[in-house]
């Protein structure tokens, strides 16, 4: 199988390489670096066009070739250069092609530093893929460990596509650590007193223990060899999403899972509204996973 790492031939930082690397170290799957380079579709057979493009490409081939030399050299990398009409249609071919596991892809040049940001490419593969895709953070440095925890972000009846059955079996075949976290935005009013303390506990204790027993009937019923004693179950409560987020602890091990929204295709990506929320103020790498058949 194959992990792809997706550049534009306009130029882009080593953010997805490096996360691709984290990737393959859990995998030991072949990692292609792929540079796309956007023509006209379907070709015209103008010389000077091809001229250009093939100046594009070596240019390209040679920022790949920086890119891949700086990374260890125990990961098996391949370099391409791939013509098409878009980079998120030169990227979906292409994992089709190579029956790719997943699209590795950098964060928005516009997005915080360390944070991500969806481009126009990003946003329009995350709404197109059939395979999961990875998101690095804008300026994800190139790290020395492997993906060491998966945390599944549930979210009660939109996970109807099997996103913790997913997050689990990633789980197992990474040999990392399983997490489930729910995140919810508490209004104002619940942290500045205005209903007494003992009734608020009891209201989120109890809201905590009925998302904790249908997680732990999810896991039950995966069977992937996860125990549901081994998936940690964490609540991220904030007044808006970003101290939500904020309120778990994150390592840099770390991958926070997405799952596609309810509105999505069945098998393929489509990013809910909760989860554009989440992923916004994600500190780690995030994937976002499609939805299954016949869930």
């Amino acid at each position: 199988m194959t992990i792809i790492a997706g550049f534009s031939a306009s130029g882009q930082g080593p953010a997805p390489l490096h996360l691709a690397a984290q990737l393959a170290r859990c995998t030991g799957e072949r990692i292609v670096a792929v540079a796309i380079v956007e023509r006209q579709w379907p070709q015209n057979a103008d010389p000077l066009e091809d001229e250009y493009l093939n100046y594009v490409g070596a240019q390209a081939q040679k920022s790949l070739k920086e890119m891949v030399d700086k990374l260890p050299g125990d990961l098996d990398v391949w370099r391409m250069v791939h013509q098409a009409e878009s980079v998120p249609s030169g990227l979906t071919e292409l994992a089709e092609e190579m029956n790719a596991d997943v699209v590795v892809v950098g964060s928005s040049s516009s997005g915080l530093l360390g944070r991500i940001a969806l481009g126009s490419v990003t946003d329009r593969l995350v709404h197109t893929a059939a395979v999961p895709v990875a998101i690095a953070p804008r300026g994800y440095p190139l790290q020395d460990s492997r993906i060491e925890r998966l945390t599944v972000a549930y979210g009660g009846h939109v996970d109807e596509g099997g996103l913790v059955a997913a997050g689990a079996e990633l789980a197992r075949r990474w040999s990392a650590t399983l997490r489930i976290a729910s995140f919810t935005v508490r209004p104002v009013t619940m942290f500045s007193g205005a209903i007494e303390t003992s009734a608020e506990d009891l209201v989120v204790q109890q809201w905590v223990r009925r998302t904790q027993e249908k997680i732990a009937a999810q896991l039950e019923a995966v069977r992937s060899g996860v125990d549901t004693l081994d998936a940690e179950v964490v609540i991220g409560a904030g007044a808006t999403w970003r101290d939500a987020v904020e309120a778990i602890d994150w390592g840099s091990g770390d991958v926070l899972v997405l799952g596609s929204g309810a509105a999505g295709q069945v098998a393929q990506v489509f990013l809910g509204s909760a989860a554009a929320r989440i992923l916004r103020h994600s500190p780690v790498p995030t994937m976002i996973v499609p939805r299954r058949e016949g869930l």
